[in-house]
């Protein structure tokens, strides 16, 4: 019986869990795997676009098919805001990702833009300010190897942080140990945050600035950072390349 594309898919994909494809390879000539398991070349197409779509190759230009790299990173959980990281030392959360998963940075990984803005109907709801008056944006893009992983915006209040390293679009964290130290300094240091992640495939406007190949979802992230008395310092939005981390969390178990 003639393979359809979806057993084909299920074959490449076992060759490329068992090892026989290793990431960074090339998949077989689309003709050559035609010819291996007997079917025609839009079975193949269809199972190489199956593929993509799961997020485990990609095409490359000139090259072919491409087994992508597994989640090369952690994203770690609470101990990424560890105090002991930004308030007395000098990695803020990105550093503090690459620092635990072995991986080289530099400062100037992260680059940003600064704008006074009108905020977006949930930045304005947790900042609680006029929805038709100004926020500081911070959109920052943090690349690895030189490519974009995240792309993330935090939103403040104009008289919380006017004048701050946090406005200042200079690549590299905001200051020394980043926006909380900043905030800290300004007698609004950050005690408790909230993420909340969903995925979901990218829009257009993703896929452009992230420079996401064919079938890469993004882990979306909402982030909301308050004082200790529960004053909401910063909202956060923004996207992770969902191929690039992966999420690590360790915590006491609530009894």
């Amino acid at each position: 019986m003639a393979l359809g594309y979806r057993e084909l898919a299920a074959e490449l994909r076992a060759g490329i869990e068992r090892g026989e494809f290793p990431a960074g390879s090339t998949l077989p000539k689309q003709t050559d795997v035609a010819e291996q398991y007997g079917v025609n070349i839009k079975t193949v197409r269809n199972a190489v676009g199956l593929l993509e779509a799961e997020g485990l190759v990609t095409p490359v230009r000139r090259r072919g098919t491409v087994v992508r790299e597994r989640p090369p990173m952690k994203r770690l959980g609470a101990e990424r805001y560890a105090k002991s990281k930004w308030k007395y030392g000098s990695s803020p959360a990105f550093i503090a990702d690459r620092e635990a998963s072995g991986q080289p940075y530099e400062r100037g990984d992260q680059t940003q833009t600064v704008d006074l803005v009108k905020p977006p109907a949930r930045a304005a709801e947790v900042l609680d300010v006029d929805p038709e008056g100004s926020v500081y944006a911070r959109s920052r893009i943090v690349r690895q190897d030189g490519k974009p992983t995240t792309w993330l915006t935090s939103y403040y209040r104009v008289e919380d942080v006017e004048g701050t390293p946090i406005t200042d679009p200079t690549p590299g964290p905001a200051g020394q140990g980043g926006g909380f130290a900043v905030l800290t300094l300004q007698g609004l240091e950050p005690h408790s945050v909230t993420e909340t992640f969903y995925a979901r495939m990218p829009t257009p406007e993703e896929i452009e600035v992230m420079e996401l190949p064919a079938g890469e979802p993004v882990m979306r992230l909402e982030r909301i950072t308050r004082t200790k008395d529960g004053y909401a310092v910063e909202y956060a939005d923004g996207a992770y390349a969902a191929s690039r981390f992966s999420w690590s969390y360790t915590f006491d178990m609530p009894d």
